[in-house]
C-alpha cells in the first residue's frame, strides 16, 4: 500500500517539475524535496520560484531546489531551457505539471497558439520532444498532468483548431490532448524498446479553499465556511491533490502508460491509485494525428533513436 505520508528515500534522484511556483506544482516540489530528491523548478517567474524555493526550505532546509527558467507559452523559452536541462545531470523525473487556465476572452501564446492547447499541451510536447533523446538514456520517468474534465472533450480537427472559442472546451481539449499525448508517448516508448516510461497522472478536484498556507507562496484562498463544507465531501486540498502526481513520478509500480488518480468516488478525492481513464483518451490514432499536428505547429517531432 503507497503511504503518502511516508516517501521512499529519493536521495540521488533528479526530478523536473514545471509549474513549481504554486498550486500543485509547488506541493509536488515540497514533497519531493523532503524525501530527498533534487528538484529542479522550472518556471517563468525567478521570483516566485525564489519564494517557492524559500518556502520549501522553511519546512525542510537542507533540500535541493534549483530554479530553471521555463515559459512553456513562449517556444524559444522551451528550446533553451531543454539546452540547458539536457546539459546537465540526467532527470529520474519529469513532471509536466505547469498548465493554465483560460479567461472568456481566447488569449494567445508567444507564437499565436490559443493560449491552454499552446501552453498545456503544445509547451510540454515541445520541452519532451527535445529531451526525448537524454530521458531515453537515463529511463527517466515522464508524468503529464491529466484531467477529469477530459470526460467531456474529444480530439476532431474542430476541437483541436475551433473556428470559434469556448473557454471550458478549450480547457478540456488541451487536457485531453495531453493525457493522449501521454498514453501514446508510453505506447512508443514501449515499442522502441526505450527505457524511458510515460504515465498520466490528475489530482482529482483539489481547491484552495482546502489548501494550507506557505509563507510568500500562492496556495490557499479563503472560501465562505457554507462553501467549505458544501464541498467537503467531494473535494481536497492541492497539498492531497498533488499526491497522484509524487506517486506517478517515483514509484516503480507503477507501469508505463498507467493513469494515477485519487481512488474516491468519481476520482474527486482519496489516495493516490491506479484509475481508468475514459476509452478516447488512450485511442491511438487521434493521438498520433494530434503527435503529426504538434510536430507541424512546433516544427519539433519526437526522435526515438
Amino acid at each position: 500500500m503507497w503511504n503518502p505520508a511516508d516517501l521512499p528515500l529519493l536521495s540521488g534522484r533528479r526530478i523536473l517539475v514545471t509549474g513549481g511556483t504554486a498550486g500543485l506544482g509547488y506541493f509536488a516540489c515540497e514533497q519531493l524535496a523532503g524525501a530527498g530528491a533534487a528538484v529542479l523548478l522550472a518556471a517563468r517567474s525567478e521570483d516566485r520560484a525564489r519564494r517557492a524555493i524559500a518556502a520549501i526550505r522553511s519546512r525542510y532546509p537542507d533540500a535541493d531546489v534549483t530554479f530553471q527558467p521555463l515559459d512553456l507559452a513562449d517556444l524559444a523559452s522551451v528550446r533553451a531551457a531543454a539546452t540547458t536541462i539536457a546539459a546537465g545531470p540526467p532527470l529520474s523525473g519529469l513532471l509536466a505539471n505547469a498548465g493554465v487556465v483560460g479567461s472568456p476572452e481566447r488569449r494567445t501564446t508567444a507564437d499565436g497558439f490559443e493560449l491552454q492547447f499552446g501552453t498545456n499541451h503544445l509547451g510540454h510536447y515541445a520541452l519532451i520532444a527535445l529531451l526525448l533523446p537524454a530521458l531515453s538514456t537515463a529511463g527517466t520517468r515522464i508524468v503529464h498532468l491529466g484531467s477529469i474534465s477530459h470526460r467531456w472533450a474529444r480530439l476532431t480537427p474542430s476541437s483541436l483548431q475551433p473556428s470559434s472559442y469556448r473557454n471550458a472546451s478549450a480547457y478540456a481539449t488541451s487536457k485531453l490532448a495531453v493525457m493522449a499525448f501521454g498514453f501514446e508517448l508510453g505506447r512508443r516508448l514501449r515499442l522502441t524498446g526505450s527505457a524511458a516510461t510515460s504515465v498520466v497522472a490528475h489530482p482529482g478536484l483539489s481547491l484552495g479553499m482546502f489548501t494550507p498556507d506557505r509563507p510568500g507562496v500562492t496556495t490557499h484562498r479563503e472560501a465562505p465556511r457554507w462553501r467549505q463544507r458544501v464541498m467537503e465531501p467531494i473535494a481536497q486540498g492541492k497539498d492531497d491533490g498533488a499526491w497522484p502526481l509524487v506517486r506517478a513520478t517515483v514509484d516503480p509500480d507503477i507501469p508505463n502508460g498507467a493513469y494515477c488518480g485519487p481512488d474516491g468516488w468519481f476520482q474527486l478525492r482519496g489516495r493516490p491509485a491506479l484509475v481508468p481513464a475514459k476509452r478516447h483518451a488512450r485511442e491511438s490514432n487521434a493521438a498520433s494525428r494530434l503527435i503529426d499536428l504538434s510536430a507541424d505547429l512546433t516544427g519539433i517531432r519526437l526522435r526515438f533513436q
